[in-house]
């Protein structure tokens, strides 16, 4: 059975999504350079800094895509920007994820934020979610107190998190318990690619302590590789397992109400209806009652009903 398709707050236009694929590329080389770099090049020279430099360069980058998606309604003939109701609707979600951070923040890797940020992304679009994901993970380092140099990385990559929830397949025909086995499916992967691809980023920092699983700049692409795969065993991935399993499970017990409160949302908000203002009830009689001739109303030729405070 196939479900109304709902209308999305944030379209993607072709040259928003020009850009991000563009940002995103960039931010896999900002990623993955320890192991993309070759051992002549000056990223191996620069391997203390070179984590700063991306640092400081994404946030620019993500502020580009964030402000030509938002452009991206302007493109399908509608309202240019984020309109009022897809601002509100960010910001209600962006504040439930930064909520829910801290609830498992350092407790064995459990967070549950993921579990919104999966289904949030699959109801209102991959372009919704790609900026859902950059402005919870930013709301909740300022909570937590976690912003530092990772922080650019984090947000790209609960961007992607989103993004990739928001073209799962079968939006507006897939319901039920084959719905909730996906997206537990997909938050249980992105889960653990998520942690993969943040522990790649770190890894670097550690160059300095010449253990077996350490960075090792100019050193060939599989030795490298071989430390890695050994470093996120050995620390992180225990962790990351556990965000896994707690997203698969509250998608499998949570997913079908979230699901229909979002959708719900969407629906009533009627992204894509032009806003107006109408007059009031009252001020329509008012304007209705001033059109009638004198004397149909009070003894002093008033309109009945406006000069009479009583009635």
């Amino acid at each position: 059975m196939k479900h109304p398709e709902l209308n999305r707050p944030v379209p993607l236009g072709r040259r928003s999504t020009a850009l991000l694929v563009t940002v995103s590329a960039l931010g896999l080389v900002a990623f993955g350079w320890p192991l993309l770099a070759s051992p002549r090049s000056a990223l191996a020279a620069h391997s203390t800094d070179a984590p700063w430099l991306f640092a400081a360069l994404l946030p620019l980058l993500l502020a580009v895509v964030v402000a030509q998606i938002a452009e991206g309604r302007s493109a399908t003939g509608g309202q240019a920007g984020l309109d009022a109701k897809s601002i509100a609707l960010l910001g209600v979600l962006a504040a439930a994820g930064a909520a829910l951070r801290p609830l498992g923040a350092g407790t064995a890797g459990l967070e549950p934020t993921f579990f919104l940020m999966v289904l949030a992304g699959r109801v209102l679009g991959p372009g919704f979610g790609f900026v859902l994901g950059n402005v919870t993970l930013f709301a909740s380092a300022l909570l937590t107190g976690g912003v530092g140099p990772w922080l650019p990385f984090q947000m790209l990559a609960m961007g992607w998190v989103c993004l990739g929830a928001g073209l799962l397949p079968g939006p507006a025909s897939l319901r039920g318990r084959r719905e909730l086995w996906l997206l537990a499916a997909y938050g249980a992967v992105s889960a653990e690619l998520y942690g993969l691809i943040m522990d790649l980023q770190g890894w670097p920092y550690i160059a300095g302590l010449s253990s077996s699983i350490s960075f090792v700049p100019g050193d060939p692409f599989a030795a490298n590789l071989a430390r890695f795969v050994l470093y996120h065993l050995t620390t992180a991935m225990g962790w990351d397992l556990m965000r896994c399993a707690l997203t698969a499970v509250l998608c499998l017990t949570l997913g079908r109400a979230v699901l229909l409160s979002l959708r719900r949302a969407s629906r009533r908000a009627a992204f894509h209806a032009p806003a107006g203002f109408e007059p009031t009830g009252g001020q329509r009689k008012s304007l209705v009652s001033s059109e009638k001739p004198k004397g149909s109303g009070s003894s002093t030729g008033s309109p009945k009903g406006i000069d009479s405070p009583t009635e």
